[in-house]
Parts: C-alpha cells; sequence; structure tokens
C-alpha cells in the first residue's frame, strides 16, 4: 500500500518503504516518570532534532520521583529519554524524503521504530519543585518521560571506583 500524503496514517506506506508486519511481540516493561510539556502538537510542529537555543519545554515528573532529581542541578546537560507514544513501530524500510528511496530504519534517527525510544541532549535552565525547564527538545506535547541522565562527558563518579578484574 502506498500513500503520497506527507503524514502517512498507522497503517498507510510510503513509496518504497516495508514492514515487519503485525505481529509485533512486546517482551519489557518500562515506568513513565512523568510527561514532557513542549509546545509542539503535531509532528508538523516538531523539529526533525532538538536545539539547545529552541524554546522552553518542561519535563514535569510524577510527584514520587521529585526527590531523585536531587543534585541535577549540578549539570547543565541532560540527556532526555522519552516514549515516543505516537510513532509506528514496524517500519524496516522509510522513505524520509517521501522520493520511493529508502534507509534502513537503524540508520536514521525517525521517530518510527520498533523500540520508539527519543533520546536528545537538553540544556537545563531551571528546577522548579518536580519541574525541569530545558531547551533543546523534539518531541509531542505530553510525550511520556522514561529517563533524565547528567550528560555523559560532564559525570563524574559518585561511587567508589571498582576494583580492577583480569580480564579472559
Amino acid at each position: 500500500m502506498t500513500n503520497s500524503s506527507p503524514m502517512a496514517g498507522t497503517t498507510e506506506l510510503r513509496s518504497g518503504e516495508q514492514s515487519v508486519g503485525s505481529d509485533i511481540k512486546a517482551n519489557a516493561t518500562l515506568t513513565f516518570i512523568g510527561r514532557i510539556r513542549t509546545p509542539f502538537l503535531s509532528r508538523e510542529d516538531c523539529p526533525r532534532q532538538g536545539r539547545l537555543d529552541g524554546p522552553e519545554c518542561r519535563l514535569v515528573l510524577n510527584p514520587e520521583w521529585a526527590d531523585s532529581l536531587k543534585g541535577l542541578a549540578d549539570y547543565r546537560l541532560l540527556e532526555v529519554l522519552y516514549w515516543l507514544d505516537q510513532s509506528r513501530r514496524d517500519l524496516i524500510l522509510q522513505s524520509p524524503k517521501f522520493d520511493g528511496e529508502t534507509i534502513g530504519t537503524f540508520a536514521l534517527r525517525s521517530p518510527c521504530r520498533p523500540n520508539p525510544i527519543g533520546t536528545t541532549m537538553a540544556r537545563l535552565e531551571r528546577i522548579e519543585g518536580n519541574e525541569l525547564v530545558v531547551r533543546g527538545l523534539d518531541c509531542l506535547d505530553m510525550t511520556p518521560l522514561l529517563d533524565i541522565k547528567p550528560d555523559r562527558c560532564l559525570f563524574t563518579e559518585k561511587a567508589p571506583a571498582k576494583a580492577r578484574q583480569s580480564t579472559f
């Protein structure tokens, strides 16, 4: 099935695209720790990649996770992981330019993937209670929030070093 519209529906394929089919088995569970508030109400509104000078957005943690923010203000850059809940999960080949030329899903940063986990580096502006005000997001308003981590390049270990183990 093909579709020439820029936004294919949940089962429509663009020219040249290929789907794995509908028999996808779930074998893991995730816990959403909150929701993301952005000005982006549709995929057409979303930037292709977040920019650190983009609009202010909010990571709204569920109240039970508020204490987990302790110490996070020490980091200006955060890795934000989120669940792209409105994305297709069955595409193997995608046609990002709508021209029939295809690229494998794992060679793209498309939201359409088997496990639609979005990740971006966001700049922390401030923390207000259980909300983080950040810039750099590229997801829809009310996207489920999976995790927040300090930028691995800026992170310093908090735990003591592990004893060195021999390698085989």
